[in-house]
Formats: C-alpha cells, sequence, structure tokens
C-alpha cells in the first residue's frame, strides 16, 4: 500500500478543512483532495496507458496528475519545458510512451507532426489535455517502475532513471524527518516540479507531512525560461504565500542574497531553505546567513532518489552537504568516489541494473561528526605535469567566494600549473579579478595555484551549452571556446621561463 495513499486517506479523516494544494486560482483542502485523487486514479486506470508522458507548467493540474498515475501504476515520465525538441523525442520513444498529459498541445501536436509519430486528442483529464501516440514502440521497464525522472546531464541525450514508488517514498519520509517538515509548512514551489528534487521535495514531502503545498506556474514565481529570473517576482511569491519552506537552485540564492543587501525585505515566514544542484560557495553561504536567511545546503542525484544528504537546523556543518539521509549509507573507493545505497534507482533504461552501491562519480569523504563534503567530480579531476591530483571544483570553491568572480572553470590537464576562464561579475573590472585571484592563490597550495587566466566573452549558460541546466559547467563545451586561448597562456609562461 502506497504511503502517500494511506496519508490522504487518514489526512481526509482527520482534518478534512486543512488545505493540502494551494494555486493560483483555486486549493484543494485534505478532503477534497483525496476525492480527486481518488475519482482521477480510477479514470487513469480506465485509459489503458502504458507509459504516460507529463508535459507542463507548475500548477495544480502537474501534482494531481503526477500523484494519481503513482497511486494508480501507471509509469510516469515528467518532461521538463526546458527540454529542447529532440529531448522530449528522446524521451517519448526511449520510455514508449503512449499518452501524454500536457497544457500546451498545440506545441506538443506540432513536434510530433515533425516528428511523423502519429496521435489523436482524446479529451481533458486532470485538467490537462491527453494526447494518445501511435506506433511508438513499447519498452521493457524495470519491474516496479512508478517514474522515469530523465536528467539533462553534461550531454544533449539525457538518461531515463527509474524508480519505485517505495524508493520514492522513503526518500520522502526521510527529507521529510530531516528537515523537520510539520503540518503548519506552506512549501512554495519555484523550481520545475518536472526535475526530480522538487517532485519529491514540494509534492510527497508536504502530503506526508500534512502540509500545504503552494503550485504556482513557473512564470509567477519569476522563474523565467531555464535561465531567466525575476528576483522581484519571486521576492513577491515568497512573501505572498508565506512560504515556510523552499529549493532553490544556486543561481537563485544568489539572485536573493543580493536582494537582500541592497535592502530587499526577506520573507518572515520562511524556515528552511534547501539549495543543492550544483556547488555552492562557501562566501554565498555566509551571506545567506548575515541577512537571516535559513539556508541548508545538500546533496543528491536521481539514481539515488534525489536527496542524499542535507544539512538540518539541528545538524549543520558549513562548507559540508550535510549528514547522509536516516535511509542512506556512505561508503567510498579506493580514490575516495562517493558510493550510496539505501534506496537507489531500479536502472537507466535499456541498461543493465545498478549496484547496490551507487558510484556517484563525486569525490568527497565524511568528517568525523558524519558531515559529508564533496570535493570534486571524479571526472573533472585532472593530473598535472608534475603528477599531482587537483581537483577542479574546489579551486572554483575558492575564487567563487570573491565577489568580482562570478563564474570560472579551471583546467591543468597534464599541464605544469592550472588555469582557469574566468567570467566577472557585473561592474567589476579586469584588475578586481586579478586581486581576487591572487587573493585566492595565497589560500591554495602551490601545485594548484591559477598561474594565468583569460576572462570569458560571455557568462557560462545553458542557451550557449556551457552549462547544465542545474549550474553544473560543461568543461568540454567551455575548453572548445577557449582552448586556444588557455594554450597560449602556456607558451607566454614558456617563453617568459626561457
Amino acid at each position: 500500500m502506497s504511503k502517500m495513499l494511506t496519508r490522504l486517506r487518514q489526512a481526509a479523516s482527520d482534518y478534512p478543512e486543512r488545505i493540502a494544494f494551494e494555486g493560483s486560482d483555486a486549493s484543494l483542502s485534505y478532503g477534497a483532495l483525496y476525492q480527486v485523487i481518488t475519482e482521477l486514479t480510477y479514470d487513469l486506470s480506465a485509459q489503458r496507458i502504458r507509459a504516460l508522458g507529463l508535459l507542463a507548467n507548475n500548477g495544480l493540474p502537474w501534482a494531481l496528475v503526477d500523484v494519481s498515475a503513482m497511486i494508480a501504476g501507471i509509469p510516469i515520465v515528467p518532461l521538463p519545458l526546458f527540454f529542447s525538441s529532440q529531448q522530449i523525442l528522446h524521451a517519448i520513444n526511449d520510455a514508449g510512451l503512449n499518452a501524454i498529459l500536457t497544457d500546451q498541445p498545440m506545441q506538443l501536436e506540432s513536434l510530433l507532426q515533425d516528428a511523423n509519430i502519429q496521435f489523436h486528442k482524446a479529451g481533458d483529464l486532470g485538467g490537462l489535455h491527453l494526447i494518445r501516440l501511435q506506433g511508438v514502440i513499447p519498452q521493457n521497464l524495470p519491474h516496479g517502475t512508478a517514474k522515469i525522472s530523465y536528467t539533462s546531464g553534461t550531454t544533449g541525450e539525457p538518461k531515463g532513471v527509474c524508480l519505485s514508488l517505495a524508493q520514492i517514498e522513503t526518500v520522502a519520509t526521510s527529507l521529510m524527518e530531516a528537515s523537520q517538515a510539520q503540518f503548519s509548512d506552506r512549501h512554495l514551489c519555484l523550481t520545475p516540479l518536472s526535475t526530480l528534487l522538487e517532485n519529491i521535495g514540494g509534492i510527497y514531502t508536504p502530503l506526508l507531512a500534512g502540509a500545504c503545498s503552494c503550485l504556482l506556474p513557473l512564470q509567477q514565481v519569476g522563474l523565467i525560461g531555464a535561465v531567466g529570473l525575476d528576483v522581484a517576482r519571486m521576492l513577491k511569491a515568497l512573501h505572498t504565500y508565506r512560504a515556510s519552506s523552499t529549493i532553490f537552485a544556486p543561481q537563485m540564492l544568489q539572485a536573493l542574497v543580493v536582494a537582500g543587501e541592497d535592502g530587499a525585505s526577506m520573507p518572515a515566514n520562511l524556515r528552511f531553505i534547501a539549495v543543492g544542484g550544483a556547488p555552492v560557495s562557501l562566501e554565498l553561504l555566509q551571506r545567506a546567513r548575515q541577512i537571516n536567511l535559513p539556508v541548508f545546503e545538500g546533496y543528491g542525484l536521481s539514481e539515488c532518489g534525489s536527496v542524499v544528504s542535507l544539512n538540518t537546523p539541528d545538524a549543520y556543518c558549513v562548507g559540508s552537504v550535510g549528514r547522509p539521509l536516516p535511509h542512506v549509507a556512505i561508503s567510498f573507493s579506493d580514490i575516495g568516489e562517493v558510493l550510496v545505497s539505501g534506496s537507489n534507482f531500479l536502472g537507466y533504461l535499456g541498461r543493465e541494473s545498478p549496484s547496490q552501491h551507487w558510484p556517484t562519480g563525486d569525490i568527497g569523504y565524511l568528517d568525523t561528526e558524519g558531515f559529508l563534503h564533496i570535493t570534486g567530480r571524479r571526472k573533472s579531476l585532472f593530473i598535472t605535469s608534475f603528477g599531482r591530483n587537483v581537483a577542479p571544483e574546489w579551486i572554483e570553491r575558492e575564487l567563487t567566494m570573491h565577489p568580482a568572480i562570478a563564474q570560472v572553470a579551471v583546467y591543468g590537464e597534464a599541464k605544469p600549473f592550472s588555469v582557469a576562464v574566468i567570467v566577472a561579475r557585473l561592474g567589476y573590472s579586469k584588475e578586481q579579478v586579478d586581486m581576487a585571484v591572487q587573493a585566492t592563490n595565497k589560500v591554495l597550495p602551490d601545485y594548484a595555484r591559477i598561474k594565468s587566466w583569460v576572462l570569458a566573452a560571455i557568462p557560462f549558460m545553458p542557451v550557449n551549452q556551457q552549462l547544465t541546466t542545474n549550474g553544473r559547467l560543461k568543461r568540454d563545451a567551455i575548453l572548445m571556446v577557449y582552448s586556444d586561448a588557455l594554450e597560449r597562456l602556456y607558451q607566454e609562461e614558456v617563453n617568459v621561463i626561457f
């Protein structure tokens, strides 16, 4: 029996008038929600859907369809609006979808027509348009697959991560306990529900806690496209909906901190801001604390059901990504790669089942107090010509602690010293950036210091293929653009020496 269904049934009996979902123009109490979910689960089951795609903006329909499909036992595939047409088509064929529920049927129909995928409109369901697909080849999903979460990753072709309902509910329960979620919480979803972290943290965790999820269209909370952010709208939503918890990407936290430092009123009800998706600089976390923002950095992967570790009010260590959640066990390979077990995925679509101890690709360690520290990516590690192993994320984190540096990518594979491509923060000069580099070098060992650097022409962004949508650098793409300039730095240094 699903924990969510059991909890919904109990909530509908114990406090039927308490608000469960609040949208921009409607809300649902727990009593009404249980009734709607029960009816929608029946309607979905009657459709004989093999695998269901969900392509829609944040809102009540998204959450209702998602929860109902999970309870009905229909594998559901969230399709992010920020995916390209090619990525959406890949997911459709990769998962063998035979139906999609959407709030933008015209765009979807145009995409399907261009791809020569036959379809027909099948009415409305759960407040969304049902599009039935024909001719898409069925796929053999791992037994027990309830959700397929596609990761944008660092390449153009996303991978389908298959998760069971039990795995998802285990993570949601642990997250509820760690974040001390309570029935009085009002969680405001500021990131796409199609991302697994918001899906679990923004819908399932509040439901299990008997709390309220505020589900607004992304434009209304200030998220415009994949990278645009209107911080004034975000602040207004936080104030208006009296948010007590929310989830930020690092760029969102940066924008809120700057607004706070400029005098903007910070939301008084916030008690828990989870931030993750990419490394967060210590300097930014400290600045957030100085304006009384309750920020807690965490760490996770889709393959591990999203959240793996999280700082909390009772267990906080700055510079770490928190202690592992209750269901998680952490171990390490011989080279320090973080291995996770506890609630791992069933496997990627079309690939062998994963190992019990999932190799995350991240290098890290547990300190004596049990806090997890991530020092870099295994694939990002480079070895200098002097044989030193260097994790570029470590250097990048130190550099971005300085206000003059907005973004940085560090390189040095098989070279005598490290170099960097730096994006200067708006309003700062090249001289100020250089001062920041020199200040950073003073706290780094000699083998990790930045000997030379080049100024980036434009910021690293998803639209120029130099940043993933969750904030990770696409190092190869950046290097392709700046390789000649970086190579000249080495030549210049050689000329100086000789």
